[in-house]
């Protein structure tokens, strides 16, 4: 092999060398951060069933979703029950709710470390002391009166019994659900779990959202809690505020909407 070639075949292996020996080492690569557990929490006159499609997008963003049954019994022992369902959760959470589902969460997550953010989506976020029906009436425009439920008597452990309150089936549509295709809201109407009365003049605890950030979706056509009222306690809460043009069922009329507000808080 001639000279010159040798001499600079040396040299270039001398240069890389010297460079992966005087490389500094490749940096470390952060772990990726856990997303959160996001827990729906669905209200009076429906189930879990209405975060069906909120949860299969969730759940294809590669998050863990919890949608457990709300008892619907009393705003104290719904929050109590809550609570110790996120008492089995490790890592962060992300509580949603929708409708008295954020009286809920409202209580029941005060004091748990792992609640990150609180998601509201046409929901009730009461202050101390306030009730159900004191929000659904603060402003006007609700079609959720006496006139529009049935009341039916059920036994309770004690042999005081009490009282459920279910939507009439002809009114069900334009008070809950009115953008969403009658033959859906008549199923809904048929399905409905009823929410006991006393709930409606239960006063609320301390409320969570004074110490933990939240989200707010507002809806635009609600019939059962006014805009304006959903607006107002959003404001009250410092909550970061997404409007829609949906029923109060935005989670089903809206799920990508209703998504990505639940996507913001678990960023």
């Amino acid at each position: 092999m001639p000279t010159t070639r040798r001499t600079l075949i040396a040299g270039s292996a001398a240069v890389a060398a010297g460079a992966l020996v005087g490389a500094p080492a490749a940096a470390a690569q952060p772990k990726p951060t856990a997303k959160p557990t996001v827990v729906l929490v669905h209200g009076a006159f429906a189930d879990a069933a209405g975060w069906t499609d909120v949860a299969s997008i969730l759940l294809c963003d590669g998050y863990q979703v919890l949608a457990p049954a709300n008892p619907l019994r009393s705003v104290s022992a719904d929050s109590t029950y809550l609570a110790s369902i996120l008492a089995t959760l490790t890592g962060p959470l992300v509580l949603v709710a929708h409708s008295y589902g954020g009286m809920v969460i409202t209580n029941a997550a005060l004091g748990n470390p792992n609640v990150k953010a609180l998601v509201y989506v046409a929901a009730f976020a009461p202050d101390q002391g306030e009730t159900l029906q004191g929000l659904q009436l603060k402003y006007p425009g609700s079609k959720l009166g006496a006139a529009a439920l049935d009341f039916r008597p059920y036994p309770t452990p004690d042999g005081a019994g009490s009282i459920d309150g279910y939507v009439k089936t002809d009114v069900f549509r334009d008070v809950f659900a009115g953008d969403l295709p009658r033959a859906t809201t008549d199923v809904m109407a048929a399905t409905q779990r009823p929410g006991d009365v006393h709930t409606l003049q239960e006063p609320s605890g301390t409320p969570a959202w004074k110490t933990i950030p939240s989200w707010y979706l507002v809806a635009r056509n609600d019939n059962l809690i006014p805009p304006a009222a959903q607006r107002f306690m959003a404001q009250r809460a410092g909550s970061r505020v997404t409007e829609v043009n949906a029923s109060h069922v935005a989670m089903i009329s809206q799920p990508r909407i209703t998504t990505d507000v639940i996507r913001k808080a678990a960023r």
